[in-house]
């Protein structure tokens, strides 16, 4: 992929200030494109900004306030390529050990907000008859195991919005599809490294692979589904899980 296969393509991350978010933003300025980043915080934002000046801006806020994502969008500007990549965990609780607390945070974070984050951006894309889409879904939206009841429901739930969303505005020019991470080294999973990383080594062992992903491989997968010699894959779910999901 050349260095400038995104020169001058305004991309919109969510969720960019850790992992698989700042992965990929690293992943787009490097290849050329104008950055614009949604996170609730900003520190590692702010490091990459001293690197890649104005093609990175961002701003502070959460994806699941609607207010704050129409400001954010509005301030960026036209969007070629959309990733929404914010997702919070559930810790695996049983639906009996969800409260509607916890229920509401996981379902308003990760789904509600790629719902939101994306109706702020589509009209621009449907306007210029071309937009490309990438949600962040997980293999715990191919199966059980992965997350909690509410962690679980949401990445399914997401599968099923992407799909619909190819499939409604395909003929206009918009191409949407998901991908599905299995285990990737993340601040998000660093429970699992904590103390003697049992449960770290626990999943590397039950992993075909026998490893756990770097965040900058999903940022590469993401950059071929983002490119033009994807244009041909519609409402798809791509797996990154080290044969997780061929068990």
């Amino acid at each position: 992929m050349s260095e400038q296969e995104f020169l001058g393509k305004n991309v919109l991350i969510t969720g960019a200030n850790s992992g698989i978010g700042y992965a990929q933003a690293k992943g787009f300025l490097k290849h050329g494109a104008n950055v614009f980043a949604i996170d609730i915080k900003d520190d590692n934002l702010l490091n990459l900004q001293k690197n890649y000046g104005e093609f990175l801006q961002y701003q502070i806020a959460d994806v699941a306030d609607k207010q704050a994502v129409d400001r954010a969008v509005e301030q960026f500007g036209a969007i070629d390529i959309l990733l929404n990549t914010a997702g919070i965990l559930d810790g695996y609780a049983k639906t009996l050990d969800t409260s509607e607390a916890l229920w509401d945070r996981i379902i308003n974070t990760n789904l509600k907000g790629t719902y939101l984050v994306t109706n702020a951006v589509l009209p621009q894309m449907l306007a210029r008859k071309k937009g490309c889409i990438i949600n962040m879904t997980s293999i715990a939206g191919l199966v059980a195991g992965g997350g909690g009841a509410a962690y679980t429901a949401s990445k399914h739930a997401i599968i099923g919005y992407t799909k619909q969303l190819d499939y409604d505005y395909i003929r206009d020019g918009i191409r949407a599809n998901a991908i599905a991470p299995g285990a990737i080294q993340t601040p998000m999973n660093q429970a699992d490294f904590t103390g003697d990383g049992e449960m770290a080594k626990w999943v590397a062992n039950e992993t075909p692979a026998g490893r756990w992903a770097k965040p900058e491989e999903v940022a590469d997968l993401t950059l071929f589904i983002a490119s033009d010699k994807a244009d041909y894959i519609h409402g798809t779910v791509i797996p990154i899980d080290g044969g997780w999901l061929m068990k």
